[in-house]
């Protein structure tokens, strides 16, 4: 017969129930009009890639699927003309 008794906190965890509340986040590129998804400006790009020259995903950086496609092809145009580095590695 397998043991059915569960421990206190929550499945799995020995601790007391915690409780995480999240700020809900936003598309900037929505909430901001003006503001443009271009390949050339590199400054507004390299917040959506990690330092090792990855591009970000929506849930952590919390753009739309819309202008999430948009920044993925400027930044991948971005790549090509050699103004964002396809990675951050030096290999020597």
């Amino acid at each position: 017969m397998p043991n059915t008794r569960r421990r206190p906190g929550g499945p799995g965890r020995g601790g007391p129930q915690r409780k995480f509340f999240y700020r809900k986040k936003f598309c900037i590129f929505c909430k901001e009009k003006e503001l443009k998804i271009d390949y050339k400006d590199a400054r507004a790009l390299k917040s959506h890639i990690t330092e090792r020259g990855k591009i970000m995903p929506r849930r952590i950086t919390g753009t739309c699927a819309k202008h999430q496609r948009k920044v993925c092809l400027a930044i991948k145009r971005a790549r090509v003309l050699a103004i964002l580095p396809f990675s951050s590695l030096n290999f020597q």
